[in-house]
């Protein structure tokens, strides 16, 4: 994901409101957002085409340039065909454009629909430098791809290889007249040993 503000929103901004940005001094001037955006939605697009569609209660951009968080956020991703590829949503998202680093936080769910694979979570990284997806050592995260159901900590996914893996312990369940022999073995797991599997669709 790029940055995902246009100029041309700073006419509807509005600039009296609770900041997403906890943590900070509310004395400290970078506390304070500089736009603040209620019911947002928009999309994004590459040659005339869509890419992305965001939507979310609200969205706020610091005076850095680069700081970016929102609220009930659900979003949409598009490939070059113009179909769909990825959808999900969050409670909260935090963002550095500038590192294109991205935190999810509650009730995540991204869908690859390609794949059929869907994601839980109640937080996830994203770099979008390395294409790496992870989270916390001991956060749990669960993947869900046709009949089979995996859950475990330490999770971490590749943009570039199309694999996942779980580097904490791992449970799961699957009917096995569906798993082909070759991927029975990371279907399920209850030792601390990584596990591995494809994203799907081939390397």
């Amino acid at each position: 994901m790029r940055r995902v503000f246009p100029v041309f929103f700073i006419a509807a901004t509005s600039l009296f409101s609770c900041s997403l940005r906890y943590g900070m001094n509310p004395q400290d001037e970078n506390s304070v957002p500089e736009f603040v955006f209620d019911d947002v939605r928009f999309n994004r697009y590459e040659d005339g085409n869509i890419k992305l569609s965001i939507s979310a209660q609200k969205i706020e951009q610091y005076k850095d340039g680069k700081s970016m968080y929102a609220k009930d956020m659900d979003f949409k991703l598009f490939d070059e065909n113009n179909e769909l590829s990825n959808f999900g949503k969050c409670g909260y998202l935090a963002s550095d454009t500038d590192e294109k680093k991205y935190t999810l936080y509650d009730n995540i769910e991204i869908t690859n629909t390609k794949d059929n694979l869907v994601v839980n979570a109640g937080s996830l990284r994203w770099n979008g430098k390395s294409e790496q997806l992870t989270s916390g050592r001991n956060s749990m995260v669960t993947i869900k791809k046709d009949d089979t159901i995996i859950q475990g900590a330490g999770f971490s996914a590749s943009g570039v290889s199309r694999r996942f893996s779980f580097s904490g312990v791992v449970s799961g369940e699957a009917n096995v007249n569906k798993v082909s022999p070759e991927n029975s073995e990371n279907v399920d797991s209850d030792s601390g040993n990584e596990v591995g599997s494809s994203l799907g669709g081939g390397e």
